[in-house]
């Protein structure tokens, strides 16, 4: 694996995003960089589950494929996903703290708050507050747990305007 200087991503690469979901297991899948401008990482990956997965406002499923948007200064990252044939489906967003690059591995660390938008975005749902709420953030960590939740504000933002500014 090549790397850029400062721990920018080479597109045409293969990295592995690791979702850092503690106190969960984290997930780690291989992806395709895209772009790293030193701010910006872009990956592309497949669906990384073999299975189907039916979250009743949407069914990722094998073959799909996401287009990841990742930000080192923003603490949310906006996935576009689309099916096997090439239809899309909308946008899955985590709010996250901001990425890293450490030994070539993207990491996310996720704060379990996410949105959905579906490609019309006729549905914009606010995804995982009982999560959030479990997680003891609020109290561990006041001040991350404001930037989250301002995160999730910007990202319905961002939705009601189709994420023109992605």
């Amino acid at each position: 694996m090549r790397h850029g200087s400062g721990g920018t991503l080479t597109a045409g690469d293969t990295v592995t995003v690791r979702l850092v979901k503690a106190p969960r297991p984290d997930k780690s899948y291989p992806a395709s960089v895209l772009s790293d401008d030193g701010v910006h990482v872009v990956v592309r990956a497949p669906w990384s589950d073999p299975v189907t997965r039916d979250m009743g406002f949407v069914r990722f499923e094998p073959g799909d494929v996401f287009t990841e948007h990742y930000w080192r200064d923003r603490w949310y990252s906006v996935k576009e996903v689309h099916d096997a044939a090439g239809g899309f489906k909308g946008w899955y967003c985590d709010v996250t703290r901001p990425a890293e690059v450490h030994d070539g591995v993207l990491v996310v660390p996720d704060l379990d708050l996410d949105l959905w938008a579906s490609a019309d975005r006729s549905q914009v749902l606010r995804l995982d507050e009982d999560e959030f709420l479990d997680s003891g953030l609020t109290e561990r960590d006041p001040v991350a747990a404001a930037q989250a939740r301002r995160a999730l504000d910007e990202l319905a933002d961002l939705a009601a305007e189709g994420f023109r500014t992605v």
